[in-house]
């Protein structure tokens, strides 16, 4: 509706979590670095948390894609109200698994017959689990067993786990420190810095087909960033419903007023706003990591070139 009237492509503020809208920030190509990272040196466990809307699908998307790429076999579980078997068959079809039985014991049996020939191969297979603060108990555990497929030396497994913040509570609980003990990487995402903000809606209109000019005035922006709290969820919300209020007005760039109207609409204005939390995954201290970090944002880099 209002793409035309704004020079664009296609809808800049989806709520789909489209890996090409991953925006680089510091703490994205960290915990993306630490993802890849802990897979390409066979860690096993790793651990992705961050608050509701802060582009922790998306940065799964965005790791799947480059796992697909390098011809990795994946598994994404997303639906997390599942019971232990209804997970493992989730798994197995999504690997591409076939099984003629629905026990476990021999679901697990072909899993590990799987895995041995794939690691034979010299070939990695990634079982990524997301909204696991909504897990069972007993499907946690089902996937810290999953963790004992292993040879001498190497996981035969690679998990990723991601959840909002209250999946490290739920890990803290005594009857899952079996599991809690088992993670190796640890990596989190964050709200937008106010810095960072202008550089996130520029980089979405860019890729929507933008020319570059301006559709918000700063104080539109610094409106989105006190509203969104750093949110890139609520980010997008507002300036999606905004782009069309802007439309309807035939008004542009889009003024701080309109954010305003729009954020009253959703009220937002009722939320006491917060400050972001600075903190990073305590593993970018492996020089390995760094290096992975850099390598990363050379891939980044280069992937952003060729759009």
């Amino acid at each position: 509706m209002y793409k035309k009237f704004f020079g664009l492509r296609e809808a800049p503020f989806n709520m789909n979590p489209d890996p090409r809208f991953l925006f680089p920030t510091s703490h994205a190509e960290e915990a993306l670095a630490c993802l890849s990272y802990g897979i390409q040196n066979l860690k096993g466990f790793i651990l992705l948390t961050g608050e509701v809307g802060t582009g922790k699908t998306t940065l799964l998307n965005k790791l799947l894609e480059w796992l697909r790429s390098a011809r990795v076999a994946t598994a994404f579980v997303f639906n997390s109200r599942l019971n232990p078997l209804q997970f493992l068959d989730f798994m197995m079809a999504d690997f591409g698994i076939s099984c003629d039985s629905g026990q476990k014991s021999r679901i697990l049996w072909g899993l590990n017959q799987w895995l041995l020939e794939r690691y034979r191969a010299g070939q990695i297979a990634v079982l990524i689990v997301d909204e696991a603060q909504n897990l069972s108990a007993q499907v946690l555990e089902e996937i810290r067993l999953l963790t004992n497929l292993e040879t001498s030396t190497e996981k035969l497994l690679q998990i990723v786990l991601s959840g909002q913040p209250e999946l490290e509570e739920k890990l803290k609980q005594p009857q899952l420190r079996q599991l809690r003990q088992r993670i190796t990487l640890r990596c989190k995402t964050h709200p937008l810095t106010l810095e960072e903000t202008p550089g996130y809606i520029a980089e979405r209109l860019r890729i929507a087909g933008g020319d570059g000019q301006a559709l918000f005035t700063s104080e539109a922006v610094e409106s989105l960033y006190r509203y969104a709290r750093g949110i890139p969820r609520v980010i997008n919300l507002l300036c999606e419903h905004a782009l069309i209020s802007a439309y309807v007005d035939q008004q542009k760039p889009v003024a701080a007023s309109t954010i305003d109207r729009v954020a009253h609409e959703f009220e937002l204005h009722e939320i006491e706003p917060t400050t972001p939390t600075p903190a990073v995954a305590g593993a970018a201290e492996d020089s390995r990591l760094r290096e992975a970090v850099q390598n990363l944002a050379t891939l980044m880099d280069r992937l952003r070139r060729s759009e």
